[in-house]
């Protein structure tokens, strides 16, 4: 086993799954268990989380006076991308938050895909000494199997999934309705709201479906959080 490997184990692996074993054991309940590991994998992403969605949503009323910005020094491309830099720190906006975002889940997805790969197995070498290693699993919740692929669950999550794309898609600006590198952005945005979803649902039609709960129940909490900052107002 490699450095990365180690860490990635240490780190990611081995803490989520002993932690989901262990809401089992107190809940004799694998989809709560799932649940559990969901709200602690998005308690401790929140922060990144919010400061993603709060710089989208920055980006979203700050794209006029961009537009004016590329207007007024189209023919000075150094000027102008200082203008835009002067902009992007007086509105507090970051344009990679949410690249840093997409780096931080991206070893979470893939951790869990390894807790649920094979189905439901559990290695009695990556247990800590404090947590019991349970002898069986019933994957059962809600009457699904966890342990192996549920098209419901996979078209419900991809439902859940186009939803959030389009509440994360900013409305194109009246004053930028007519420019040709606006048209070509929202066709853009317009496809991955489609795409998107249809990537879910081919994902997870062959993944167990604990991952599809826990990728649904993410999708939701997003949904709601990006409500709820889209929607508030500045004071």
């Amino acid at each position: 086993m490699n450095i990365f490997s180690l860490i990635f184990n240490a780190i990611l692996y081995q803490p989520m799954l002993n932690f989901l074993i262990l809401i089992y054991i107190y809940t004799n309940n694998f989809g709560i268990a799932v649940i559990g590991l969901t709200l602690l994998v998005k308690l401790l992403t929140n922060p990144l989380n919010k400061k993603a969605l709060e710089s989208q949503k920055a980006m979203s009323e700050i794209q006029p006076k961009l537009k004016e910005i590329q207007n007024k020094y189209k023919d000075s491309p150094e000027k102008q991308a200082q203008e835009m830099m002067a902009l992007y720190k007086e509105k507090k906006f970051n344009p990679f938050s949410g690249i840093f975002l997409l780096l931080i889940q991206i070893p979470v997805i893939w951790a869990l895909f390894y807790i649920f790969k094979e189905g439901i197995t559990i290695d009695p070498a990556q247990m800590y000494s404090f947590v019991s290693f349970p002898q069986a699993i019933n994957p059962y919740f809600l009457g699904i199997d966890l342990s192996k692929p549920n098209i419901y669950l996979a078209v419900l999550t991809a439902i859940a999934q186009f939803f959030q794309a389009k509440t994360s898609t900013p409305a194109t600006p009246k004053a930028a309705a007519d420019d040709k590198t606006s048209q070509m952005t929202n066709m853009i945005q317009k496809q991955m709201v489609i795409f998107i979803p249809i990537i879910t649902l081919i994902v997870l039609y062959n993944l167990p479906s604990a991952l599809g709960l826990y990728w649904f129940i993410t999708t939701v909490f997003t949904i709601f959080q990006q409500k709820s900052i889209f929607n508030k107002k500045e004071i």
